[in-house]
């Protein structure tokens, strides 16, 4: 095995993915999504509890239902804080098209039901936040093995404003917190983004003083 060479794969497949929320409208097989959803599956996780859940959407009118109710949820939000009413029209259509115009939508969520439990709220609120991180690290897996695939995918943050209309509407087991939505398919559109400068993001703490 090349250990180089499989090195510089993985971290072109890190580089070159990116947020896509234009797609084609064609089928994603069922084989590619069982591939992202077993890469999700393979992240590390917090006592390897494994707290990740995941609904897959395909069909149109669950993916409707789901983009309608939140629509409602985010009306409520940007009307208590005085938004123009057309920049709120223009937020909802947006979040309708993006999630009812994916081929398939993947609601992310942690259940802490095999997380440890503790008597006093700090530690029980680090355990949420293990929980939390392990869900998102799974979820990176599924970006990255999305792109392998050929396939765009744009992580939406959205749930996380409404994660009681989630549950609600896909009447989601309670023990599951929604933390995103994935939407998958085809792209149909090509995205290029920047980051800051390495240096402007990290300290060194082991450099002797002078």
């Amino acid at each position: 095995m090349n250990k180089g060479s499989d090195a510089d794969k993985i971290l072109e497949v890190i580089r070159k993915r990116r947020s896509i929320r234009r797609y084609r409208q064609e089928p994603v097989p069922e084989s590619a999504i069982e591939t992202v959803l077993n890469a999700a599956i393979w992240a590390p996780s917090a006592h390897n509890r494994q707290p990740w859940r995941f609904a897959i959407l395909k069909l149109h009118e669950i993916k409707k239902k789901l983009a309608a109710e939140m629509g409602k949820s985010l009306r409520l939000d940007l009307e208590a804080d005085d938004l123009n009413p057309d920049l709120i029209k223009k937020d909802i259509e947006r979040s309708y098209r993006r999630i009812t115009q994916a081929p398939v939508v993947i609601v992310v969520c942690m259940s802490l039901i095999d997380m440890d439990r503790y008597p006093d709220s700090r530690r029980r609120s680090s355990e949420m936040t293990m929980a939390v991180q392990s869900t998102a690290m799974a979820g990176q897996n599924l970006l990255l093995a999305a792109h392998t695939l050929g396939l765009g995918s744009c992580w939406m943050c959205a749930p996380l404003f409404c994660p009681d209309v989630v549950v609600q509407t896909l009447d989601l087991p309670a023990d599951w917190l929604p933390q995103g939505l994935i939407t998958i398919g085809y792209p149909a559109e090509e995205r290029s983004k920047e980051r800051a400068d390495l240096s402007s993001r990290i300290t060194y703490l082991d450099t002797q003083s002078t």
